[in-house]
C-alpha cells in the first residue's frame, strides 16, 4: 500500500514539474514574440526615414553629313566579291566612335546589287556600305532625303530589309503604315532620346497613291504633332531634316522659320542635310525656355563631289544633361561641337575621309580647321 502511495506522489510530482517548466517555457516565448515584433517594427520605421537620392547623367548626340555614293567612290570599293568602304573611313573611325549616340544621312539609297548598283541622277548603293557605317559607330541611319525614291517602292523595301537584316535601326523610310506610326526611341545612357527624319521632297519621283508613308515629307503641322508626341515618350527629341539650297553655305528663310518653329513644338535638336556644304549652328531659345540646337546644314561626309567647300563635311555632337533630386528632373543642352572631315581622292581614286585638322597640316587643303570651325558657330558665342 505504502508503495502505490510513493508511486503516485511521484507521478503527482513529475506532472507539477511539468505544468511549471511549461508555463515558464510559455512566458519566454511570449516575451521573445514581442521582442521580435518590436525590433521588425523599429528597423522598419528607421529605414522610411532615409535620405532622398540624386541622380545625374549624361550623353553626346551626334550626326554625319551627306553619304552619297558616286560611281567614283562605290568604283573604288569594288572588289573581286562585293564592295569594302571600310578603309575610306579608317581614319575617322576614332572620332566617329566618340559620340554616345550616331546618326548618319544615308543619301543614297542601298538597295542592293540586285536592283543595279548607279549613281547620279538616280541612285543605288552597295548593301556594304550599311555594313561599313555600322563597324564604324553608326546607331542610326537617317534615310528620308531626296534620294529615298530613285529605285521606287521597291528600293526602299530592300534597304529596310537589309537594315533589318544586319540590326541597323533607320528613320525616315517606312515599310508600311504601322512602320511610319513606330517611334524610334533610343535609351542613351540613361536618358530616353526620340528620332524624327523628313525630307522637302523626292526629286520629282512621286510616291505612289496609298503609299506617303514609304518617306516621310517636310508637313509642318503634321511634324508639330510627331513632335508633341514624342514627348510624351522622350525626354530628347532629335530631328534628321533635308532641306535648303543646294551649295548654298547660308540657310534660307523657310530653314530658319521651320527650325524654330519645330524647336518651339519640342524639338531640342535639329541636324540638317542636303545643301552639300556646311551651313552654321545657331541656338534656339524656346517660348517655354529651353535651349534648342539647329545644326543647318553638315555637308558632304563621303561623296565624289569636288572643291567649293563640297569635300568639306564634319561631325556635330551636342551633349544632354540629365539630373535626378527627389521628383524634380531637369533636362539641359550642354555643349555643342563640331569636328571637320575633308573627302580625299586622286585621280577619282583612293578615296579617305581625313580629320580636317589631319589634311591642313599635310597640306592637302587650303581651308583650315580655325576657319571651318569660326564659320560654323559664327552665329553663337562657343
Amino acid at each position: 500500500m505504502m508503495k502505490r502511495i510513493c508511486v503516485i506522489t511521484v507521478i503527482l510530482l513529475l506532472l507539477l514539474i511539468g505544468v511549471l517548466l511549461g508555463w515558464q517555457y510559455h512566458e519566454s516565448a511570449k516575451n521573445a514574440f514581442f521582442h521580435t515584433v518590436h525590433s521588425v517594427g523599429h528597423n522598419a520605421m528607421h529605414s522610411v526615414a532615409a535620405e532622398t537620392k540624386s541622380y545625374g547623367t549624361s550623353a553626346t548626340i551626334g550626326e554625319i553629313g551627306d553619304v552619297l555614293l558616286h560611281d567614283w567612290v562605290y568604283e573604288d570599293a569594288k572588289k573581286s566579291s562585293g564592295y569594302q568602304f571600310d578603309k575610306m573611313l579608317a581614319k575617322v573611325k576614332p572620332m566617329l566612335e566618340k559620340p554616345d549616340f550616331l546618326i548618319a544621312n544615308e543619301e543614297s539609297i542601298p538597295a542592293g546589287e540586285s536592283m543595279g548598283i548607279s549613281s547620279y541622277p538616280i541612285f543605288n548603293s552597295p548593301f556594304e556600305i550599311v555594313d561599313t557605317l555600322k563597324r564604324n559607330g553608326v546607331d542610326l541611319i537617317s534615310s528620308a532625303n531626296n534620294h529615298a525614291m530613285d529605285k521606287g517602292p521597291r528600293g526602299i523595301l530592300s534597304a529596310i530589309q537589309y537594315y533589318e537584316k544586319k540590326g541597323m535601326p533607320y528613320v525616315g523610310i517606312n515599310k508600311n503604315q504601322a512602320d511610319q506610326k513606330r517611334l524610334r526611341v533610343f535609351n542613351v545612357n540613361g536618358i530616353s532620346v526620340a528620332v524624327l527624319a523628313y525630307t522637302f521632297g523626292t526629286n520629282g519621283i512621286p510616291i505612289p497613291d496609298g503609299k506617303g508613308y514609304l518617306v516621310n515629307v517636310i508637313d509642318e503641322p503634321k511634324m508639330i504633332e510627331d513632335i508633341q508626341d514624342a514627348r510624351k515618350h522622350a525626354e530628347v527629341v532629335v530631328l534628321s531634316i533635308h532641306w535648303g539650297n543646294e551649295y548654298v553655305r547660308k540657310p534660307n528663310e523657310i530653314q530658319k522659320k521651320l527650325a524654330k518653329d519645330l524647336a518651339n513644338a519640342g524639338a531640342d535638336i535639329i541636324f540638317g542635310h542636303h545643301p552639300h556644304v556646311l551651313e552654321p549652328i545657331e541656338k534656339i531659345k524656346c517660348t517655354d525656355d529651353r535651349n534648342a540646337v539647329v545644326v543647318y546644314s553638315l555637308g558632304n561626309f563621303l561623296s565624289g563631289q569636288l572643291w567649293d567647300y563640297k569635300d568639306i563635311g564634319g561631325l556635330a555632337t551636342v551633349d544632354i544633361h540629365k539630373k535626378i533630386d527627389g521628383d524634380n528632373k531637369t533636362i539641359k543642352i550642354g555643349e555643342v561641337n563640331f569636328e571637320p572631315t575633308f573627302v580625299l581622292s586622286k585621280h577619282f581614286r583612293h578615296y579617305e575621309v581625313l580629320p580636317l585638322k589631319d589634311a591642313y597640316r599635310e597640306g592637302l587643303v587650303d581651308h583650315s580647321p580655325d576657319e571651318i570651325e569660326n564659320f560654323m558657330f559664327s552665329s553663337i558665342s562657343h
